[in-house]
Formats: structure tokens, sequence, C-alpha cells
């Protein structure tokens, strides 16, 4: 492979292409991973195929003469921050605020490769070196930042994320389309500044600038100064955002901040098969740059032998970004394309004939959508499944199982897993159409007998129904109905394989009570939990704004949040109830809050304190396939 296969990086690489100019230059805080599941590959790519020459500058040092935002020059177009493929902060520290023990996306895990926030830091040093050369702000950073939001770090309700930064321009969401648009129109010799009618981009503008003034369609929030003065209109405000990022037609929404407005102009709509298949085979080399040989890149890891199926989720969980950022409506990818993909991966040297996800934001949401259309033009929910499954989602799970099955027939795959989360309430949902239960029965058997590497992941997040409820999840119940299912099917196939559940500690609603009878039930259900965390606060989100207003954004009813320190310790120790050296505090916390007679329930028949319980826990069960009595047969 030669460097020329990569984007360039350097002023050798762009000689070693006869290039004296790029026209638009991406600052990268991620490694340079030439992958479609990173962002800064994928913009650079779409904008190669369509002829402009681009460049990118992964992590550049901003210490000392900035010599890394110099190298390259000014760009004939724009320079774009790609902060990420993960929150700059999420990515650095834990939700305690501590240092996380690596960077998934930097070489050898390193921590000093990455500012914070490095969207305004980049955006800050390149309008210090090149004032006249317009910055735009894409990726999850800048995307959730759009408007005034809560920031956990800072502790603080911030601006749009322009003010701070002082660049151009947001691109918000999956930006290949908004990219394009904006390169054509400065191309056509507009000004930045005149731009402000591409879908999905953010400017800031006096009230006299905004592109045919304050319309009666344009949902105006209350203004930075207000939410700041009141924290019940920053609720109310989030609710709007929320519903307007997962509208098909959504109207414009204006805030007014230092005197100007930010204005959000509504998303394109969902990307068609054609134009994500486009996108998906532009021509990735899928490894790392060179510069990286010999040079771990944990995230590349993870994902180096996985294919995203499509893009979207409709789930909407209150404290999850993903609906904020892909939108709830499902884009899916053609077989064809898939298949293309993961041959691919096959002919990767490394590769041993294991897929190791062939998934999405969720596992099992491939090939669904509404039945109706024109109903789908008239939602504002931002869920299709909650409070309920709405009865015009199709949940037929049938293009999911010809697909897996097209995977494992091409030569080379010996399995492919399934390595995103499964919505079981999606398989465990009754269709008032027979052939849809049945599909999702011969889904279920067709994941469990062939498609588990030994664990499957799925996330209940909690067991109260009134937390769950706050989270936007289903029922703890569904998740009982699904574990004998998965049980069962392992029965009868003779294999041991284990259902991993995921659980949050500290989300809003929930109390210690709460968090004693989670440990009670699933000690109940024989887990010993290792796949937990606490709550994190992250923009746009509900769950955050709960957290930070103390009122629930649609209700405006008051939420209690565990925010001290002690708070979220004293609900954290009980996911590890099992451990010797926690009981004591846990018994203390009982007693605290009066509920002294679960202790019975929870330590009944657990060793003397100075014996260690036998080690059963999912962290001492192997991550590979687990042995089988024999191999099932698909049906």
């Amino acid at each position: 492979m030669q460097l020329t296969d990569f984007l360039p990086t350097t002023r050798k690489e762009l000689e070693l292409r006869g290039w004296d100019e790029v026209d638009v230059i991406l600052f990268s805080a991620d490694a340079y991973v030439d992958h479609p599941a990173f962002g800064a590959a994928v913009i650079g790519r779409c904008l190669e195929a369509a002829g402009y020459r681009v460049a990118i500058v992964p992590q550049p040092d901003w210490h000392g003469d900035y010599r890394d935002f110099r190298k390259l020059g000014r760009p004939r177009l724009f320079f774009g921050i790609a902060p990420g493929c993960m929150d700059s902060m999420v990515n650095k520290y834990t939700a305690n605020r501590r240092l996380r023990s690596e960077d998934a996306y930097s070489p050898d895990g390193r921590h000093d490769l990455r500012p914070e926030y490095p969207t305004i830091v980049y955006t800050r040093i390149l309008k210090e070196l090149f004032p006249d050369v317009p910055v735009v702000l894409g990726g999850i950073e800048a995307s959730l930042r759009r408007l005034t939001h809560y920031d956990y770090w800072q502790n603080k309700l911030c601006k749009c994320i322009l003010c701070d930064s002082h660049a151009d321009l947001i691109i918000y969401g999956m930006g290949e389309r908004p990219t394009l648009e904006l390169c054509r129109q400065l191309e056509s010799g507009l000004p930045i500044t005149a731009i402000h009618d591409i879908p999905q981009t953010v400017y800031l503008a006096r009230e006299s600038e905004i592109e045919g003034g304050i319309r009666p369609d344009d949902m105006v929030l209350h203004s930075h100064e207000e939410c700041l003065r009141n924290k019940r209109a920053q609720a109310e405000n989030f609710r709007h955002i929320e519903e307007e990022s997962n509208k098909l037609h959504a109207q414009r929404l204006l805030q007014r901040v230092d005197g100007r407005y930010a204005v959000v102009n509504p998303p394109y709509p969902p990307m068609t098969t054609e134009e994500i298949d486009a996108s998906f085979d532009l021509p990735y080399t899928r490894v790392p740059h060179p510069k990286y040989k010999g040079k771990r890149i944990p995230a590349y890891e993870m994902i180096r032998h996985s294919v995203n199926i499509h893009r979207g989720c409709f789930g909407g969980c209150a404290f999850c970004t993903i609906s904020a950022h892909q939108g709830k409506f499902i884009s899916c990818r053609s077989k064809e394309s898939i298949l293309r993909e993961v041959r691919q991966v096959v002919a990767m040297d490394d590769f041993k004939g294991y897929l190791s996800d062939l998934g999405g934001p969720s596992a099992n949401m491939y090939g669904m959508g509404g039945k109706d259309r024109s109903l789908c033009e008239r939602c504002k929910r931002p869920s299709c499944v909650h409070p309920r499954i709405c009865p015009n989602l199709n949940t037929d799970h049938s293009h999911l199982i010809d697909l897996y099955r097209a995977v494992d027939a091409i030569p080379g795959v010996k399995k492919s897993f399934i390595g995103s989360g499964v919505r079981y309430d999606l398989l465990l949902h009754r269709s008032d159409d027979e052939r849809v239960n049945q599909a999702a029965k011969a889904y279920t058997e067709e994941l469990i007998c062939h498609h588990v590497s030994g664990r499957l992941k799925v996330a209940p997040e909690h067991t109260s129904d009134r937390v769950l409820q706050l989270m936007r999840k289903p029922s703890f119940r569904l998740f009982g109905d699904f574990k004998r299912i998965f049980d069962r099917i392992n029965s009868q196939h003779g294999l041991r394989q284990q259902i991993i559940p995921y659980f949050i500690s500290s989300h809003p609603g929930c109390h210690e009570e709460d968090m004693a009878q989670l440990a009670i039930l699933t000690k109940r259900m024989d887990f010993q939990l290792e796949q937990i965390q606490d709550f994190t606060p992250t923009p746009m989100t509900v769950s955050t704004e709960a957290w930070y207003t103390g009122l629930h954004p649609y209700t405006l009813e008051p939420v209690y949040s565990a925010k001290s320190p002690q708070e979220k310790l004293a609900q954290r120790q009980y996911f590890f109830w099992y451990q010797p050296a926690q009981r004591r505090q846990i018994e203390q916390s009982l007693r605290r809050i009066g509920r002294a007679d679960l202790i019975p329930q929870l330590f009944g028949g657990m060793p003397p304190k100075n014996t260690s319980p036998k080690n059963t826990s999912p962290k001492s069960m192997p991550t590979k396939s687990m042995p089988t009595k024999k191999k099932p047969r698909r049906p």
C-alpha cells in the first residue's frame, strides 16, 4: 500500500500527488484511519470523489509555534474541524471526571495528543493564523453544542459553540451532503457570511441578516441569557430542539445570544439507499495511515473486522445522543454494498474468518421504518418504540435474516458476530401481521444460534419501571422474557452462552432504593454485573436537561438526580453487592434509607465476610465462542 492511497497529511504527500494547494484541509482530533467508521475519512473521501483536493491533519500539536497548523498553508475553500468520533470530554474523562485509562482514538491510547474541546482550540488557532479563511465545524462535539447546552465538565450552561470558537458555520449530523453543497456555493463565489440556506447548518447572524427574516413558521427559543436566569426556560427549549431534530419536515430554530441569533436550519431528509451506498463504497483503504505503523489504535482494533449496515436509531433513549446526531429515521445500505465491504474485510491480511460485528447504532433496525410514510411526515415523536411500539412501524426482521445468511455464505467467512446492542423489545413485539411475528421468532433463533460470540450484549439499563420510563426504555419484564427465550434456545441447541446486560446508576429519577432493588432482581437472575456505568450528562439529551434543570423537559415536573460524589457512589455500590468488601457499607446504606428489610434478600446465603465467593462474574468468562455439544442447523 502506498502513501498516495491515503488522503495527504503532509507537504511531502501533497508533492507526491503534484499538488501545490488544496481546496479543503480537515483538522482531526482523532488519528487518521481511512475507514468508513471514522468521520474525517468519510468527509475527506466524499470531497475527493466530487473532484476536490482535500488533506487531513490528524491530531495537530496545539502548543508552541503551531507548525502543524501552518504546514499545509491555506486551503482554497475552507478549514474543516473534525473533533473526533466521540465527544472529546467523554473520550477523556469518566463520569467522575477522572482521566480514562486510554484515549481510544489515539495511537497507543496516548492522552496527550488531543486537547479538551478540540473544536474550540483548533478554531481559535486557525483564526489567529488565517483570519480570512472560513472555518467550518463538524463532528459530534459541535453537532451536540449547536445551541445553549449544559456542560457537565465545566458545570455550567454554555452558548452555541460558534460563539466560543469564533468559527463561521456548523455542519451538524452526518455531513456528506451539506459539506458538498457548501463547497459548491463557495466555488460559485459566495462569501461564507452570505451562505445561510444550506440545510443541516448553523450560523450566527444579526436579525437583519437572517435568511428571509424571522418567519411565522420559525421556532424562536428562549434566549441564552434567559436560560441562564431560568432553568425552566432551558428545559422548555430542549423539548422543541429534540422534536425538530426528529421530524421529516422540521422548523427552523432561532435562539438569541450575545445580541445575535444562532440559526439552525432544518436537516436534510434521511439519506437514500443509493446515497448511503455511495458514501460507504468510496475507496477507503480500511487501515490506519502508514505513519502509525507498529502502533495500536484501540478504537480501530475494535472495528477493523466489522461492517456497519445502517445509520439512524428510532429508539430515542433519553440518555443517548445517536438520534440527535444521526436522526431517528433508518437509512439502510443495500445488501450488495454490504457484501462488497464484507469481501474487502475477507481480503485483509489479518482476517481469520470472523466478522466482529454486522450491525449499526442498534443491531436489529435494518430495513425498518414507517409503513405509511404520510404518517411519519406528520410525526414528531422522538422515539418510535416508547412509550409503546408505534403501530405504523414495520418491525419485520426478514431483511436481516436474509442479510446474515448472505454474509455467512461468502467464502472466507467462518462466522459473523453481532456486537451491536440488540433491541429485544422489537423481537418480543406482537404485530398484527403473523408473518412479521414469525420473522422475529426466526431472527431470534438465528441470532442466538449463529451470531453470538459466547456473550450477547443487551441493554435493559435498569430494573425500576419508573426509572425506565424516564429513560424511554421498555419494562424490565421484557428483559426477563427475553432471557428465558435465550436460555431455552441455548438449552435446545446445547449451547453454553451468556447474556450480558448493561445497567446505569444515578440516572435522573433513580434513588438508592431503586439500585437496591436492581441488585436484588439481578441476583435472583444469577447475574454478577460488570457492564455498568454511572450516568454521564452529555449535551443534547433529555436526561442531561433533566439532570441540570431538575425538570423533565416534556412535563416540566421535578426530577431528582444524584449529583454529589457521595450520592453517586451510594448508588453505584449496589452493582457490586457480591464483593465482601462492599457488604458493610451497603447494609449501612439500607438502614439509613429505612430499607433494612432488603438486607436478607440481598445477602441471604452469602458466605462469611472473610471468604471470597466463587468468581462466576461475566469478567471471568472467555470472550471467544464457547464450546458447544453440537452445531445447530439453520431452519
